[in-house]
């Protein structure tokens, strides 16, 4: 046995996003075409950048009014994969709800670590939460969301303690919502998808955000697909557990019909349970 009672095929299975559709690329382009379109319809501050890397940027949807919440995503791809380009296709309905939007950029494996990912997505945390009132946001309700490996990067970005070191400890996210998300990275660490994870046991648990769970009370919105590969499913009951039994208030919102690629767009649905479910944690129902 590799991990739990699973062996090396098992393990890879269970952590296979892409063997539970029949072709990830129609989702591919519609995470890019329909962020396109509002870029191209709405207010739009595109390659804002937060570090001197060229991966390192956001997109800026400013909000309508001053002091609203700001929804801040977080692309998936396994780390490996996509762009913020492809990752603001919520925004029009959160911008005509009353949020700023933001799209994270950062790095990709293998040629950046889990480590300066994680690195990356909270040094643009922190420039989103001190430049917030310069697009509309209110940096007192930041909402940090996320799908797949965006799932597990929200998951990091929540947890205590970081943001002292970047020179920030008035940051706290407000909300949040990770959807999709891998929470333990120990069986990634065994797994085929080390291949471009590179993580070694101690950078493992370093950045496994069941370890390193959020201070309470936070209210947080989480979701999967029902036909989620094995850990994605697991991983995310065990994650709510564990942050119910911190103390925080967390939702299980279920979206039948989706699959792990298209969970995210139903952000585009201003009915969608889980942007109702959102859009009520963040104050906006």
């Amino acid at each position: 046995m590799i991990y739990r009672y699973f062996g090396q095929e098992e393990l890879d299975r269970r952590l296979n996003a892409r063997a539970t559709v029949t072709d990830i690329a129609p989702f591919m382009r519609a995470y890019a075409e329909e962020s396109a379109k509002c870029r191209s319809e709405l207010d739009c501050r595109a390659g804002v950048k937060y570090g001197p890397k060229d991966a390192e940027r956001i997109d800026v949807f400013p909000a309508r009014w001053p002091d609203s919440p700001v929804f801040v995503f977080i692309h998936g791809g396994y780390w490996r994969m996509l762009d913020a380009a492809d990752s603001s296709f919520m925004a029009r309905q959160f911008v005509r709800a009353g949020a700023a939007v933001v799209a994270i950029n950062y790095e990709l494996a293998p040629a950046a670590s889990i480590d300066e990912i994680v690195r990356q997505c909270r040094a643009a945390l922190v420039h989103v939460w001190r430049h917030a009132r310069e697009f509309g946001g209110d940096p007192a309700r930041i909402h940090v969301s996320g799908s797949s490996a965006g799932g597990h990067l929200a998951g990091m970005m929540l947890s205590g303690g970081w943001a002292e070191a970047f020179g920030a400890p008035g940051l706290r996210v407000q909300s949040a919502s990770p959807l999709s998300g891998l929470f333990d990275l120990e069986p990634v660490r065994l797994s085929n998808c080390n291949e471009w994870a590179r993580l070694d046991a101690d950078s493992a648990a370093r950045n496994s955000p069941v370890l390193h769970l959020p201070d309470p009370p936070l209210p947080m919105v989480v979701s999967y697909a029902p036909n989620e590969a094995g850990e994605f499913a697991i991983q995310s009951e065990a994650y709510i557990a564990a942050c119910r039994a911190r103390g925080c208030d967390v939702e299980f919102v279920a979206e039948p019909g989706t699959n792990h690629f298209d969970l995210p767009l139903r952000f585009m649905d201003r009915d969608s349970a889980l942007t109702r479910a959102v859009l009520r944690v963040m104050g906006l129902a």
